[in-house]
């Protein structure tokens, strides 16, 4: 048996199923002439963001089946209408408060958190990884159910970083009195994959030099202790994942460039891409500051005692 990989629609893509397919469907099984309701391009668009999160259609279906079936309800109750369903607030009524917001808008603007980007069985997601330091005898914590691969790449981060330290602008005994815990959030969902190595990478550079990383930026790669940053797979599914949550700078593989001919030529012009080949290579583009290589190691900020 083979089996076949189909990738996740684009937001124009759902927008139009809705439209053409969707839409008509439900409005015929509902017994709703199209005069009596009339959902513009902007609900609809609405409803995909705010009320699924799905490489497929499935759910955007119900979703549209709900509010019809609200409208339904009123005109059987003597409103005949014509409705008009023209914007988010206009589907509150009938769906509820928004379920889903933008993750970008959720990020605190600290240092030491970093926006990776993944790849599921569903379709791309973007996902954060939060690095700290706190006294302790030079342990590594990770937290946030990771797999094997996962731990690995965290352990190859911290060990790039202690190889380079000097190269990188952090003091050798940063982990003399130190511990350091890495932690993604949404711990009850397992996680494993190399590509968070470069995210992880930059978690960590971020909170040891107290820069912080651009809040519009989101990164892949697999790395190596080396400093080399390898490819991955899912690039079409991840770069969606990162237009739908409003990034706007994705670092990826330099090998991974020939990938983006798979994504809608409407998604790469909205997003930058900066192929990258080395570990150094993306703390040009990724952090708010820019990073002079090879300078003299300063004081990192001392360990939380909290």
């Amino acid at each position: 048996m083979e089996i076949l990989d189909i990738p996740g629609y684009t937001r124009n893509e759902k927008r139009a199923i809705a439209r053409q397919h969707l839409l008509p469907k439900q409005l015929e099984e509902h017994g709703i002439k199209t005069a009596q309701l009339d959902i513009t391009d902007a609900a609809l668009e609405a409803i995909t963001d705010f009320y699924t999160r799905e490489a497929g259609v499935r759910s955007l279906e119900r979703q549209v089946a709900s509010v019809i079936r609200g409208v339904a309800v009123k005109i059987a109750e003597g409103n005949a209408g014509p409705y008009k369903i023209d914007s988010a607030d206009d589907l509150i009524p009938y769906l509820g408060q928004a379920r889903f917001t933008s993750e970008v808008a959720e990020r605190t603007e600290e240092v030491g958190v970093a926006t990776g980007l993944a790849w599921t069985p569903v379709g791309g997601e973007i996902l954060f990884i939060e690095a700290t330091r706190m006294p302790g005898t030079g342990k590594l914590q990770l937290t946030g159910q990771l797999g094997d691969v996962m731990k690995e790449s965290a352990q190859a981060a911290l060990s790039f970083v202690r190889s380079k330290s000097r190269q990188l602008g952090i003091p050798e005994d940063f982990l003399d009195k130190s511990d350091i815990h890495i932690h993604i959030p949404a711990g009850a969902m397992p996680k494993d994959g190399p590509s968070a190595g470069v995210t992880m990478f930059t978690a960590l550079f971020s909170m040891l030099k107290g820069i912080r990383v651009r809040h519009d930026v989101a990164m892949t790669g697999e790395i190596t202790l080396r400093g080399r940053v390898l490819p991955v797979g899912g690039i079409k599914e991840k770069v969606l994942a990162a237009h739908r949550a409003g990034i706007k700078r994705i670092l990826l593989p330099e090998r991974n460039k020939p990938d983006l001919e798979e994504v809608p030529q409407e998604i790469r012009d909205t997003l930058e891409f900066i192929p990258v080949a080395k570990m150094e290579d993306v703390l040009q583009y990724a952090l708010e500051t820019p990073v002079v290589l090879g300078a003299e190691p300063v004081a990192a900020p001392a360990p939380s005692t909290n």
